[in-house]
């Protein structure tokens, strides 16, 4: 008995990689992600999906719409577990800003024990991600679960599947729109595909 997760990066903000959007409210998919999460539900449709979780996010619901109409679960639930990292203050902040603050170096160089100004680790994020996966394997077994959710909650649930230090996220890529692919069984779990596009 096993429950494939196709565990989905939000597709793309206007200002992608500019700055760190975190949990500020009203930052939403731009003309981009908007045709990136149309072909998302192309490219899932012809898959019978079970469920889809979303993080309460505006961007990770926006790209989860399409897919629910395309593959037609009844509703999109959202949870909690798959929101974004709370990053506190550091929310809104462009990257070269953030790259002269200390405690975003330490952040990035020591993942495994270093918090957030929100007051988050890495392994505090794994844990809640991880559970969520646990959880829903019991209630879909032998089925597929969409789970719409942000970069580094997708890496922290690769890295927990591979067994590697929550340091080594940056030696892999979660790309805006992209489905990684995790079947979790009773064995364990196993990685089927990392950031496959659409």
């Amino acid at each position: 008995m096993t429950t494939t997760f196709l565990l989905i990066r939000h597709a793309a903000h206007d200002n992608v990689g500019n700055y760190l959007a975190g949990r500020m409210a009203g930052v939403c998919l731009g003309e981009t992600g908007r045709a990136q999460a149309l072909r998302l539900a192309s490219h899932l449709a012809p898959r019978p999906l079970a469920a889809i979780c979303c993080s309460p996010r505006e961007r990770t619901m926006e790209t989860a719409k399409p897919i629910a109409i395309a593959c037609s679960p009844e509703k999109i639930t959202i949870r909690q577990e798959l929101d974004e990292i709370d990053f506190g203050a550091w929310s809104g902040k462009t990257f070269e800003e953030l790259n002269q603050d200390a405690g975003w170096l330490v952040w990035n160089s020591q993942r495994q024990q270093a918090r957030t100004p929100g007051g988050e680790t890495m392994l505090d994020v794994q844990q809640r991600v991880v559970s969520l996966m646990q959880q829903l394997r019991k209630g879909y077994q032998n089925q597929s679960v969409a789970l719409v959710s942000h970069a580094d909650v997708i890496k922290a649930a690769v890295c927990k599947v591979l067994g590697l230090p929550l340091g080594d996220c940056f030696r892999f890529d979660i790309d805006p729109a992209s489905i990684t692919t995790v079947v979790s069984g009773d064995w364990g779990s196993k990685l089927i595909r990392l950031n496959e596009a659409a």
